[in-house]
């Protein structure tokens, strides 16, 4: 039996099983046209770096440059099979674009460089530019966070820990400590945004095809040709000195995490039978017309997951031999790529969701009386103390958090029985919005951080 037919495979910036990144600007930042317009434009820029230090003609950064401009005059889906020959897209593209260009000029194309030269260059570009996309979207998660904050500053709710109530919080100092993990990550991407770096070093690294081609400072091509593209300039040819990528994958792996906390939060505050906070607008389901998932968490939390493991290929890239690596370099790419795709979506979706987030305090502060009073059982170990004495308070109160449940009362009627404590006033200790200690002052603090 003859298969169907595959469908053509028109956009490779989406993916029918990719909609965590899906239409998001990283997804058009990291596609293939993405791809290619970045390894043109390192090779024009190679080229007008070599002519602003007369090693080649001005005329053929010019031929070079205009023959680069039209990514469509370039198949990518040629260059991608025939890097099967090579082991890397560079190899062909440089044939296509030496014919682009033609004569008297073709020769000047790629002169001196090697094919890693290139596509490291390329792959900071497109870093660069995706990192440009998803700075405004961590600004815009960072300014719904601070609203809330601000808003909910005294607004109480259960502190949970290991899955049970502890103590009361607020919601505002719950989502200042989101904004936080956004704001560290709007630092650590920008600054492996700054300090991504322009490659050129040559078959080995040591330039000697720039010298052997009449540069006369071949160290100083390397600065020529940051500037060209708007990247730094490389202390070294980093070859096999892989901390750029490293870098860039850890602050990218940071970011889908500290996205991933706040989904992971809204995930279990917007249970059914929680409920406290609910996404703005749900997802439908296939078979629950009711069902109003949080599918912007969702996604989210799932980058979150695969993140790492990326981070983690990335890292292990830095064992690289030699001054050219088989294999640690090559094994790069992809992780790379879908780290990017990832972490971008994620920044969209973590903006959208902060700024439609719905907060029920109706729902936390019902929520404070589920354990009918033991939340604040810490406050009145501590203000009973001295009435009682240490023991005496700590069996009194044990005592009375087994009858809370027991007799289904709570704990501040069992307290208001005790003889010892006629005439003591219990309402604000058995009060868990009067709880939540320094919340709200540590939530200001917090939004001090710009």
């Amino acid at each position: 039996m003859t298969p169907p037919a595959e469908p053509a495979d028109t956009d490779a910036g989406t993916s029918l099983i990719a909609p965590g990144w899906a239409g998001s600007p990283a997804a058009s930042a990291t596609g293939e046209g993405a791809y290619l317009r970045a390894l043109l434009d390192a090779e024009a820029a190679l080229t007008r770096a070599q002519a602003a230090l007369g090693i080649v003609p001005a005329e053929a950064a010019d031929a070079v440059s205009t023959a680069a401009a039209d990514p469509g005059a370039f198949d990518a889906r040629s260059l991608a099979e025939r890097a099967r020959g090579g082991g890397n897209p560079v190899i062909p593209l440089v044939a296509d674009l030496t014919k682009a260009v033609g004569e008297p000029y073709g020769p000047y194309v790629h002169r001196g460089a090697t094919s890693q030269d290139i596509l490291d260059t390329a792959t900071m570009l497109v870093a660069a530019r995706t990192l440009d996309l998803l700075l405004p979207d961590l600004a815009r998660a960072e300014r719904a966070l601070a609203r809330l904050a601000a808003e909910h500053r005294d607004t109480p709710m259960p502190g949970r820990t290991l899955t049970q109530h502890a103590v009361p919080t607020s919601f505002g100092l719950k989502a200042a400590g989101w904004r936080a993990l956004v704001l560290d990550a709007r630092d650590r991407i920008t600054a492996v945004r700054d300090a991504l770096p322009a490659q050129l070093g040559g078959a080995a690294g040591t330039l000697a095809a720039f010298e052997a081609y009449g540069a006369t400072d071949p160290v100083g091509l390397p600065a020529a040709y940051a500037r060209e593209l708007g990247l730094r300039e490389p202390l070294l040819p980093w070859h096999t000195l892989r901390a750029p990528v490293a870098d860039l994958a850890g602050a990218l792996a940071f970011t889908a995490g500290a996205l991933g906390k706040v989904a992971v939060d809204v995930l279990t505050l917007s249970r059914t039978e929680i409920g406290e906070v609910a996404e703005g607008s749900g997802g439908g389901s296939s078979a629950m017309p009711h069902k109003a998932n949080p599918v912007r968490s969702t996604l989210i939390a799932a980058a979150a997951r695969r993140a790492p493991q990326l981070a983690a290929t990335l890292y292990g890239s830095l064992a690289a031999e030699d001054e050219r690596p088989a294999g640690a370099w090559h094994a790069e790419w992809e992780p790379l790529r879908d780290l990017l795709r990832l972490t971008g979506g994620a920044a969209r979706d973590a903006a959208e969701l902060t700024e439609g987030l719905r907060v029920r305090p109706d729902v936390m502060r019902a929520h404070l009386g589920l354990t009918h009073g033991l939340i604040v059982s810490e406050r009145l170990s501590a203000e009973l103390a001295p009435v009682l004495g240490r023991a005496r308070a700590k069996e009194l109160l044990t005592e009375l958090a087994a009858r809370t449940y027991a007799e289904d009362r709570s704990l501040g009627e069992l307290l208001a029985e005790v003889p010892e404590l006629r005439g003591i006033e219990l309402a604000s200790p058995t009060d868990p919005a009067r709880y939540t200690g320094a919340a709200g002052a540590l939530t200001d603090r917090a939004l001090e951080r710009r």
